[in-house]
């Protein structure tokens, strides 16, 4: 496959996209980023990586980290997380608390937001450092030293946080932290200031493409654990748009709304696009068209 053809054939495709949507002005550091920055990464499972447009500048990774989280806690802990939180979709927004007070505080999934703040809770138990520890694989995976967190984007997050507090307080109340609540929220939040750019997120995601194998030939997950976190983010990770991504695109991936998605292709390659518009739903317009346009350009998906 030359990578570098589809994906200018892609980049040109899409550029009447790029621009559009909202970007996420409910966290002030995210609202002064430029919506008209477009980039696309593709990483094949031997360390090649290639892209075309801003595919090496840096951008809030936000809930795109949901997926490294939830890797690390299968990877040390195995299936008990699984008593804390479900697979299911959603159906809701990824900051609903209704869904929430109707299931007992169990989260639908790990990658709304109660989920992932669960998922956040077990790392903080298993490591001591929740946030220290997903920065750390991170950088491993990427083979990047310089991934850091945006200390700015995570203040803003904190200070405008409420609806957080509030599902990680009542999920409490359930029994299903078992940290105290300002721990798990300030991990979360510097989790979702984490800075990369597309070359570091493709590359950091292809354990997921090789079935596991993480960037230095060890073994991080399991065969079987891989495809469950595949299978997750197919299902549920966009936010509730899961099933028209699914319709769209035919490939596991992750949304976050600094306007940067993750979508794997088993056994093949890792993609990262980025573009900060935003739709209604959360994800980026221009990343998502782009993912599509790539898919049928290649014929790659799951299906």
């Amino acid at each position: 496959m030359d990578y570098q053809a589809v994906l200018d054939e892609v980049a040109a495709a899409v550029a009447p996209h790029v621009g559009r949507g909202e970007v996420a002005g409910y966290i002030p550091a995210l609202a002064a980023v430029d919506p008209g920055r477009f980039g696309i990464a593709v990483a094949d499972i031997d360390g090649g990586v290639t892209g075309v447009g801003d595919w090496e500048t840096p951008f809030s990774v936000q809930s795109v980290s949901k997926a490294f989280a939830l890797a690390l806690v299968l990877a040390r802990d195995g299936e008990s997380l699984w008593r804390r939180v479900g697979r299911e979709p959603s159906g809701n927004p990824f900051n609903s608390l209704v869904q929430l007070e109707h299931e007992n505080g169990i989260p639908r999934n790990p990658f709304i937001n109660a989920g992932a703040l669960v998922v956040t809770d077990r790392l903080q138990s298993l490591t001591g450092d929740a946030a220290g520890a997903l920065l750390e694989f991170l950088r491993a995976e990427s083979g990047n030293p310089a991934v850091s967190f945006d200390h700015g984007v995570a203040a803003s997050e904190a200070e405008h946080g409420d609806r957080n507090a509030a599902l990680a307080y009542f999920m409490a109340s359930y029994g299903n932290l078992d940290n105290p609540v300002p721990t798990v929220l300030d991990h979360y939040f510097r989790q979702c200031s984490i800075e990369m750019s597309c070359r570091d997120l493709a590359l950091a995601g292809s354990f997921l493409a090789r079935h596991g194998v993480g960037r230095d030939g060890a073994r991080l997950l399991s065969r079987s654990e891989a495809k469950r976190i595949n299978a997750v983010m197919l299902t549920c990770g966009t936010y509730d748009a899961a099933g028209d991504f699914a319709y769209r695109v035919g490939l596991p991936g992750k949304s976050g709304v600094g306007g940067g998605i993750i979508a794997v292709i088993p056994g093949r390659c890792t993609l990262c696009v980025w573009s900060p518009g935003l739709d209604a739903r959360g994800n980026s317009v221009a990343g998502v068209a782009a993912l599509d346009h790539f898919t049928t350009l290649t014929g790659w998906s799951v299906f």
